[in-house]
């Protein structure tokens, strides 16, 4: 949504402004934190899914960076405009100026210098550029406590000696006074100070007629009065004026830096800006692993019904104290756009219908939402809500009226590509034509295609819900049991309103209940009691459904982790073997040259026979070695280009057949080299040639000829797997060296890819040392913090190198 399009009052009322509140508390300075403020929904799919990336891609810094972070940064922008307008900024002001700089700097050379592994955050800082030489000009002008510097120029310079000479001169003269008996009576004490930006000295009151001076203050008594003498006049005139010019050196001084700063008005901004940008990237970051939010995919309207996707898998309300929030799912159906959920008013129908609002404008603010991963949404063009009372106060008018005025406004504006949520549709007015009206309404959103979701307590959108194409019921459970709701939401039924059953555990009297019940129609409590059996089976396969759903998410995200750091080693094999080809194109150039020279001795210079015959050996086995170059030159080329253009190459981690073994077992390929591999079997390890190696369901073609009598079988070196995970919890930072060391040379013989080591969260302690210790070590390539499932922060994932 863009600034002028969003409904400021819906997402007010959904509570966006607190969330972008508790976002602003993470901002590292003020730029960003007005970033946070000015924060909307964005409308457009990519632009969406690439804030949500930079989000992630900050998360990953984190993650092995925790302390990350732009301190001492400043909104230098107003000094700026003061250099526009042709003001002066002061020297304190140039400090700040310069700190910004220089964070600007390092962050942007140490992310460029990882831009293959964060690249949109490297794309974020390209153009945070600090002008040229813009930080070494105010260090050579401004000290770090805002002075300027007496080298700044060599006027300020010859002021400041002058002035040095003058202050000696004045403080010696007003010190022969003070030890001059014929003085001492007089002074109340002997001590230099300042009034007025006059030295003088305190002499009693009762003696001012008998010193020649000037009265510049008195004390509180009047007993002490602050003199100048006479014979000083002089010399503080001397003294105060060298003071001004001074002052005036500096003021030009500072005036000459801002108009150089206003050259690079244009440039210094857009530092500033790009590092509010790179803040808030991080702000958002923070705020996700603070709430332990996900990424959620990103899905366009269905094709053909152009109809949203919303798939919410235990998401949570974001300002809900953790301890309370209960997490709800809400995943609709392909071809639903209408959900009519019902129940008992204190069942949590507002704090669900606010829920899935604020995912969706989390989500299109490139916020990462609470929720679990698998959840998908569509980017909507605007969110209506309608939503408590809050308009009939702003309005002075009755909940109806309120309610009605706000709806016929949402109603107004609504389109198939923005999403209506309304509670208690209906409310507030004579039960009857409020149900017919409300049943009218939801007619008319579904007949428009407006994606909606309503809440209410009327029987007949539950009908109108379930005889209507698009429109599916759904209820908030109640614990029949305890008698009081879960504030789960069931998508596919309808509720009831447990107003007996409340009004029970609430202590009405049992003479009133039984009273109530006997006048309740037959068939609507037995209609009611087929619901609460519906509610109960629908609750076992919720279950069973939420364990199946988490554990595909799990496998998941391990096989898109798998494929991650399979095409990582597939880079790393392509990249070796790039520069092999270009090592031996540099060699097979030099024996060229060396031929060349040789041919040249060979013509030009007169030699005895001998020589010449030598020459000519030489050239000839030059010729010989650059046929060779050229033919492995040529095999590498080949086998480079097969493993590029091959339908499926073989990767490291992969099951493969080993046919020179004579087996259908299978094996985990655990290196590549060149034409060789190695595999794992078991607990043994084999090197064998790649040719070997077959797909679980390749067909054997071209296949291996039997191995002559001569030749050796493939000898295995047998390496015990140290098991893929390592538990460190309740050790300290020096009891943990030996056993994890130990434990990464053992995972590297054995051939492992990767690692977990789990050191728990506690203070964070454990798991610098662990990271540290893994990030010194030659045998890991690189680190990562462990995934959600895996135990987030509490685990540490490193990647071995290979042989």
């Amino acid at each position: 949504m863009r600034e002028n399009q969003v409904d400021e009052k819906s997402i007010r009322t959904l509570g966006y402004g607190e969330v972008l509140s508790r976002l602003g508390r993470y901002a590292s300075f003020s730029a960003s934190a007005r970033l946070a403020e000015m924060l909307r929904p964005g409308t457009d799919d990519e632009t969406v899914r690439r804030n949500l990336a930079r989000t992630t891609e900050a998360r990953r810094l984190l993650s092995v960076n925790d302390a990350y972070r732009l301190g001492g940064c400043v909104d230098f922008r107003p000094a700026l405009l003061t250099a526009r307008k042709g003001g002066t900024i002061e020297a304190k002001a140039f400090v700040d100026i310069a700190a910004t700089l220089a964070a600007a700097r390092d962050v942007r050379n140490s992310l460029l210098a990882h831009a293959d592994t964060y690249p949109l955050l490297a794309e974020t800082v390209g153009e945070m550029i600090p002008p040229v030489g813009m930080i070494e000009r105010i260090h050579r002008t401004v000290t770090e406590r805002g002075d300027v510097l007496d080298s700044a120029s060599d006027a300020l310079a010859s002021i400041r000696r002058e002035i040095q000479v003058a202050y000696g001169r004045l403080l010696d003269r007003l010190q022969r006074l003070l030890r001059d008996a014929r003085y001492a009576p007089m002074i109340q004490e002997a001590i230099i100070t300042q009034r007025s930006g006059r030295y003088v000295i305190p002499i009693k009151a009762e003696y001012k007629n008998q010193l020649k001076s000037i009265v510049h203050d008195q004390s509180a008594s009047g007993l002490t009065l602050f003199v100048e003498p006479l014979a000083t006049v002089d010399l503080n005139n001397a003294y105060y004026e060298l003071q001004l010019r001074e002052r005036d050196e500096v003021i030009r001084i500072l005036h000459e830096l801002t108009m150089f700063l206003a050259d690079y008005a244009e440039p210094l901004e857009r530092v500033v800006e790009r590092l509010a940008e790179l803040d808030f990237i991080f702000m958002r970051a923070k705020y996700a692993d603070a709430i332990r939010a996900v990424e959620p995919e990103i899905v366009p309207f269905a094709k053909g019904t152009n109809l949203p996707v919303i798939r919410l898998y235990e998401a949570r309300h974001p300002l809900l104290p953790p301890e309370r929030v209960v997490p709800i799912d809400v995943a609709v159906e392909p071809g639903i756009f209408s959900v009519v959920i019902t129940g008992p008013n204190t069942g949590g129908k507002t704090v669900s219908l606010k829920t899935v609002g604020l995912m969706i404008l989390m989500a299109q603010s490139g916020l990462h939402i609470p929720a679990q991963s698998g959840s998908a949404l569509s980017v909507f063009q605007n969110v209506f809500a309608d939503i408590g009372d809050e308009q009939s106060i702003e309005q002075s008018l009755s909940t109806f009226s309120g309610h009605m005025t706000n709806i016929i406004r949402i109603l107004r504006s609504a389109t198939a590509k923005t999403l209506v949520l309304i509670d208690e549709l209906g409310s507030g007015t004579d039960p009857e034509e409020g149900a017919a009206l409300a049943r009218a309404i939801l007619e008319y959103m579904i007949e428009k295609h407006i994606p909606n979701f309503v809440a209410t307590h009327f029987s007949d959108l539950k009908a109108a819900a379930h005889a209507t194409a698009g429109a599916i019921n759904a209820s908030m459970q109640f614990d029949l049991k305890t008698l009081r709701p879960t504030y789960r939401l069931i998508i596919g039924i309808p509720g009831r309103s447990n107003a007996l059953m409340i009004a029970k555990r609430l202590g009405l009297a049992p003479s009133i209940l039984e009273s109530a019940e006997r006048t309740v129609a037959p068939d609507s409590t037995s209609g009611a009691d087929l619901l609460d059996e519906i509610n109960r089976l629908h609750e076992l396969a919720r279950r069973a459904r939420s364990q199946a759903d988490r554990a595909r998410s799990l496998a998941e995200n391990e096989r898109r982790e798998w494929e991650r750091r399979i095409e990582e080693v597939e880079n790393e094999k392509e990249r070796i073997l790039n520069e092999t080809y270009a090592e031996t194109q540099s060699e097979l150039a030099s024996l060229r040259d060396e031929i060349a020279r040789l041919k040249r001795a060979y013509v030009n210079a007169r030699l005895p026979l001998d020589s010449i015959r030598e020459l000519e050996g030489g050239v000839r086995a030059i010729r010989e070695e650059e046929k060779k170059v050229e033919k492995a030159i040529g095999k590498t080329a080949a086998k480079t280009s097969r493993a590029l253009l091959k339908d499926r190459p073989f990767r490291v981690g992969q099951k493969v057949r080993v046919l020179s073994l004579g087996s259908e077992s299978l094996a985990t390929l655990s290196a590549l080299n060149g034409d060789d591999a190695e595999v794992q079997l078991g607990m043994i390890r084999l090197r064998i040639p790649v040719s070997s190696l077959r797909h679980p369901n390749q067909d054997d073609e071209d296949p291996v000829p039997a191995r002559p009598p001569s030749e050796k079988a493939p000898s295995p070196v047998f390496h015990p797997s140290p098991g893929l995970e390592l538990d460190l919890r309740g050790m300290n930072g020096e009891e943990v060296v030996a056993p994890l060391e130990k434990y990464l040379d053992d995972a590297s013989l054995a051939g492992m890819p990767f690692v977990r080591i789990i050191h728990g969260k506690g203070t964070g302690k454990l798991r610098q040392a662990v990271r540290q210790i893994l990030m010194s070590s030659p045998l890991v390539k690189m680190i990562e913090r462990g995934k959600d499932a895996e135990g987030g922060e509490g685990v540490t994932v490193a990647v071995l190198r290979g042989d």
